[in-house]
């Protein structure tokens, strides 16, 4: 593997439009512990906001420090990820919906179902996720998915709550074309991170060039998944974001600007930030 040179590894910012992380994890010890020199870096590669998402009350609770600490630059999806759903008590629901409430929250999850590593009890997991929507059902803001070898279930989870054509993205998509026609046919989106970048991901490059201009957004899911020419360096961290959009614009035929002012403005209408 080869060893990106420190200019790979921050890039440059270039010269006019600012780039929107929508989903990254600054709470991890790899990124926390060093948040000051993170967010400088997100300054020299153009990266103006980043969402961090909690996947637990411990983490809700921190990444909400982070967004009073960085206003306006650092905003919240606070959320129980399926790898949680074990720890599920009655008294987790209060405090996240109270959670819910805070003006850095501009949506709810990751939740979903991950039936590839089953950390938690798949029973435990859909009932997880299935009281996460019922307390979301009557507040207007985004539910971010996280689902991995589980799409029908998901799918069927959330039209049970009534989703259908509600403000729901699938982060992290690693799925195919049948799978993302399907997530696009109940209303919902997909969003691309640095996997899309790597040699082998040629169907999600296939789904990532047509895909709708008006609904393209990227994330890092720092601190894993850096994307080329940085691929297997950890951790992974907002800044790189810049790599995948370059990418992007590459494989789509568009100049960079032109793809950071998209994504960017498909993000903040998206998360209504």
């Amino acid at each position: 593997m080869a060893v990106a040179t420190k200019a790979q590894e921050v890039p440059a910012a270039l010269p006019t439009m600012a780039l929107f992380d929508s989903h990254a994890h600054l709470t991890y010890p790899e990124l926390l512990g060093q948040i000051d020199a993170v967010i400088a870096r997100c300054d020299a590669a153009g990266v103006e906001r980043t969402i961090t998402v909690g996947t637990s009350l411990a983490e809700i609770d921190k990444a909400l420090a982070l967004a009073e600490r960085f206003p306006g630059r650092v905003l919240v999806a606070a959320g129980i990820h399926p790898h949680e759903a074990g720890k599920v008590t009655q008294a987790t629901w209060a405090p996240l919906a109270k959670a819910w409430e805070h003006p850095a929250v501009v949506a709810f999850g990751e939740m979903g179902l991950d039936y590839h590593y089953d950390f938690a009890d798949r029973g435990a997991q859909r009932e997880a996720f299935a009281r996460q929507l019922g307390l979301a059902a009557g507040r207007d803001k985004p539910i971010v998915i996280h689902s991995r070898e589980a799409l029908p279930d998901t799918v069927a989870v959330l039209r049970e709550h009534g989703f259908q054509g509600r403000p729901v993205v699938f982060h992290c998509f690693t799925g195919n074309a049948e799978e993302a026609a399907r997530i696009a046919a109940e209303g919902w989106r997909i969003s691309f991170t640095g996997i899309v970048t790597f040699k082998r991901s040629t169907e999600l490059q296939a789904i990532a060039r047509d895909y709708p201009a008006e609904k393209l957004m990227i994330e890092t899911d720092a601190p894993y998944l850096s994307p080329e020419p940085v691929r297997g360096r950890r951790p992974c961290e907002p800044a790189f974001v810049a790599h995948t959009a370059r990418f992007l614009a590459a494989l789509r035929g568009v100049d960079y600007d032109q793809l950071a002012a998209l994504t960017s403005a498909n993000t903040c209408s998206f998360f209504g930030c």
